[in-house]
């Protein structure tokens, strides 16, 4: 026969003892952190906080004895800060040169077409004329950025609008000028003036300048409205420009010789 140990300790004492849960916060048993409404004790923290003021205090009442007289040399390095960004710094330097500053990193600019032969350099430039409707029928339109207004002389104009005295509004006396001669105003023509393209065309209502004495054959439209109308003009490989924030919709301008520019 086999005999087995019976144990004599109660089934009740042989069981694992539960943990004791208690809050963390107060230290009861009678409720849990979650649902804790004491304030937790911070005593120790508090103590380290009103260090830290003092301190900070302290330094502030240095800094405060130093007057606006003082020189910047005499004062404390730890009371000078900078702030600068270095992509500011890079690329808002001034384009002129002094004693003081020093050119460095030359580069040769990198050309986009092919290099004209020697003394032949002026061949390669081209106008910036482009179609423009005024008054329903179709003209020329020299988008120039050196000129100051937009402005047509009277004779091209007469072409144009034959009735164009009846709807001429006064100037005020103010002085133009080209690079040779001085130019003679007339009065102010308000007009619209569009710009054709396939996708949708564009209407720019502008206040042209009546020139007595322009000899050109075309409208001016100067740098006044280019920058009214935010008109970005692309000299790089393809010639066009744009209108606007519009930077998809292309406008074109016109091959023309030498001899009609």
């Amino acid at each position: 026969m086999e005999s087995k140990l019976v144990s004599k300790i109660p089934r009740e004492e042989r069981r694992p003892e539960k943990p004791v849960l208690k809050c963390h916060k107060c230290g009861s048993t009678s409720n849990l952190a979650s649902t804790c409404t004491k304030m937790t004790k911070i005593n120790e923290v508090q103590v380290i906080e009103e260090v830290h003021c003092t301190e900070e205090k302290e330094e502030s009442d240095q800094g405060s004895a130093i007057s606006e007289d003082t020189p910047v040399e005499d004062y404390p390095i730890e009371n000078i800060t900078a702030f600068f960004e270095v992509t500011e710094f890079h690329t808002h330097l001034p384009q002129y040169s002094e004693d003081c500053y020093n050119l460095i990193n030359i580069q040769d600019a990198r050309m986009c077409k092919t290099k004209p032969a020697r003394g032949k350099g002026y061949t390669s430039g081209a106008s910036f004329i482009t179609s423009v409707l005024m008054n329903d029928i179709e003209t020329k339109e020299n988008l120039d950025t050196g000129a100051f207004c937009t402005c047509v002389g009277k004779d091209y104009l007469q072409v144009i609008l034959p009735e164009w005295k009846n709807h001429l509004l006064p100037i005020e006396d103010v002085q133009f000028s080209s690079s040779s001669n001085n130019m003679y105003p007339l009065g102010i023509l308000d007009t619209n003036i569009v710009f054709p393209h396939p996708a949708g065309s564009i209407r720019v209502k502008t206040e042209i300048v009546v020139m007595d004495n322009c000899t050109s054959q075309h409208i001016i439209f100067g740098n006044d409205y280019l920058n009214i109308y935010g008109i970005d003009i692309n000299n790089h490989k393809d010639r066009y420009f744009t209108i606007g924030e519009n930077k998809r919709q292309k406008f074109s301008f016109f091959n023309l010789p030498r001899k009609y520019q």
